[in-house]
């Protein structure tokens, strides 16, 4: 008999004990929303601990009443949102044994501003853009473009190489056409080569590489096309910009340039000019070995020469446009550089 008492004791315990657990997690939380004299259908109900970490979420009905069920012994914040209306955030609401019910009575919430006062799109162009025909180089999005000049870029574009004369070639096909602003260079090799040491990358805009051209443009380009295209100002009336640099190697190297811009109506003028000091060096390695007709080694000639070169760079660019329509445009542009050199 004594032994039966003990394990009905036990058992008493155990079942008292998990009615006070069921108590713990009975509490609830009532109320209903309105806005004036209209219930708030669907606004979201938020149960928050004092720190504001969410605790349980629930939706008022279509009579703007909610009810937040299960809710252990402790203090509380309720939040409730809707689209169009003021977040609301009531006082702290205590749930305990003794009252494990609180109801939050009528909450009404208050409408809230649908203007918004500004709007900030922060957006960054990609250095290289695949495009369906064509390959595009952001120039501005290198910073190593900065203070360097057009045929510069032109080295470190993808696909492209120049050789030391100059020679430019696409995927090791030479014959490329260089276009500037869609439009034939018309210049050879060593002018062209001159044309690109005159620019400053701070001129050029875009590069656009073509290695299989599309239909309007010349067959001739069928090793590929460059079209290098500069900037124009898009922005109404009188603008410019000026630009400076200054790089060190073992001599030093400055780059300047001027960039105005009228733009009224259908009518647009501008100006681009560009200056470079340039101060370089070339190092040339001669080593000649002479033989007899035996093969033997009778003479060696090892010559290292060493020469300095300074040059002065102009480039200018000037043109106007008329917009006749979205699709036409005629224009006059007129461009040309000077570089006279000095070696030592």
């Amino acid at each position: 008999m004594k032994h039966i008492a003990t394990i009905l004791l036990f058992i008493a315990s155990m079942f008292s004990n998990q009615l006070k657990a069921q108590d713990a997690n009975t509490g609830k939380i009532t109320g209903k929303t309105i806005a004036g004299k209209d219930p708030v259908a669907a606004a979201t109900v938020t149960l928050l601990n004092p720190d504001s970490t969410e605790v349980a979420n629930t939706a008022s009905d279509q009579d703007g009443k909610f009810t937040v069920k299960n809710i252990k012994t402790g203090n509380y914040l309720v939040a409730i949102s809707s689209v169009g209306y003021r977040r609301f955030v009531s006082a702290p609401v205590s749930i305990s044994a003794s009252k494990p019910t609180h109801d939050l009575g009528t909450v009404s919430l208050k409408e809230g501003s649908n203007d918004l006062s500004s709007v900030t799109v922060v957006a960054k162009k990609p250095l290289i853009e695949q495009k369906i025909d064509r390959m595009v180089v952001n120039v501005d999005a290198a910073v190593s473009n900065a203070g360097a000049t057009a045929l510069e870029v032109l080295e470190k574009s993808p696909g492209i190489t120049v050789d030391k004369d100059g020679n430019i070639s696409l995927k090791g096909k030479q014959g490329v056409q260089i276009f500037i602003d869609g439009r034939p260079s018309y210049l050879n090799g060593a002018e062209l080569v001159n044309l690109l040491k005159n620019m400053n990358a701070n001129q050029l805009e875009q590069l656009e590489i073509m290695t299989n051209p599309p239909a309007k443009y010349d067959a001739a380009g069928n090793s590929g096309i460059i079209n290098i295209k500069t900037k124009k100002n898009k922005v109404k009336g009188f603008n410019g910009s000026i630009n400076a640099g200054y790089s060190q190697g073992k001599y030093w190297r400055t780059n300047e340039s001027l960039n105005l811009n009228y733009r009224n109506g259908k009518f647009n003028a501008f100006m681009n000019y560009s200056y470079n000091k340039n101060n370089g060096f070339t190092e040339l390695s001669i080593n000649r070995i002479y033989r007899n007709d035996n093969k033997e080694i009778t003479a060696v000639f090892d010559q290292v020469a060493n020469m300095r070169w300074m040059n002065d760079n102009h480039n200018l660019k000037a043109g106007v446009d008329y917009f006749v329509n979205q699709k036409t445009t005629i224009g006059f542009v007129a461009s040309g550089f000077f570089n006279p050199e000095e070696q030592s």
